[in-house]
């Protein structure tokens, strides 16, 4: 770790003051792209974590992610990815493989977390180790969508693959109890069960965006957005 960053760049507290983040990026508005907050959001569920590991939603906070990792030794993120491969393959990715000066696309929020950790770098910091749990998804394109079927099966071997890692880097986990229930790390009406109990029909919610910005014809209304593709 690079400790040449400038003190008024650093978080308050001047250091890297947590030893592991467990991160999840992804945006839960668009079916697979939500893997990441629902995979973070099942490690939550599933272990307690010692004092200097936090788990967080990072959802699509952007650069506010940049005081966090300048707050860390060593980062687990959890993402869906583009891998080229068939969907629902998961893989881990460790430091070497994230090249944070490549412009070819690792996943859908590569663009902004890799800039992130770019940034970081600029600045003189670079995280100790850094391990992504990436799954290949198989649905994006459903506005308002949960994970598709598939993806969701994955989401305890995803868990499983993180805690792997944290475990090699001398993270001691400590199952949750039987029948107990933490505190979500988001909203609890974001939560994976209310948020699919919730969701709306396809007569009442467009699955495809908002429809209000869709491309029609001028003084066309449309009521069936398949109109629309």
């Amino acid at each position: 770790m690079k400790a040449n960053v400038h003190p008024d760049l650093l978080p308050k507290g001047g250091s890297a003051s947590r030893d592991v983040l467990i991160l999840g990026i992804g945006n839960i508005l668009w079916a697979d792209e939500g893997f990441g907050p629902r995979a973070a959001e099942a490690f939550h569920q599933r272990y307690e974590t010692p004092a200097g590991v936090e788990v967080m939603d990072g959802g699509t906070l952007g650069g506010w992610l940049l005081d966090e990792i300048l707050s860390t030794r060593r980062m687990l993120v959890f993402d869906c990815c583009d891998f080229k491969e068939k969907p629902g393959t998961l893989k881990v990715l460790q430091k070497s493989d994230v090249k944070i000066w490549s412009s070819t696309k690792i996943s859908p929020h590569q663009t902004g977390f890799n800039d992130l950790l770019a940034s970081a770098a600029i600045m003189g910091y670079e995280l100790e180790d850094l391990a992504v749990v990436g799954i290949q998804p198989e649905l994006l394109d459903d506005y308002g969508g949960s994970l598709s079927p598939l993806i969701r099966s994955r989401l305890d071997e995803a868990v499983e693959l993180g805690a792997k890692f944290l475990e090699e880097w001398g993270v001691k986990l400590t199952p949750r109890p039987a029948g107990t229930k933490a505190a979500p790390l988001s909203f609890s009406v974001l939560e994976l069960n209310e948020y699919e109990a919730g969701r709306p029909d396809a007569k009442e919610a467009c699955r495809f965006g908002d429809e209000r910005f869709l491309v029609r014809t001028a003084g066309h209304a449309v009521e069936n957005p398949e109109e629309t593709k």
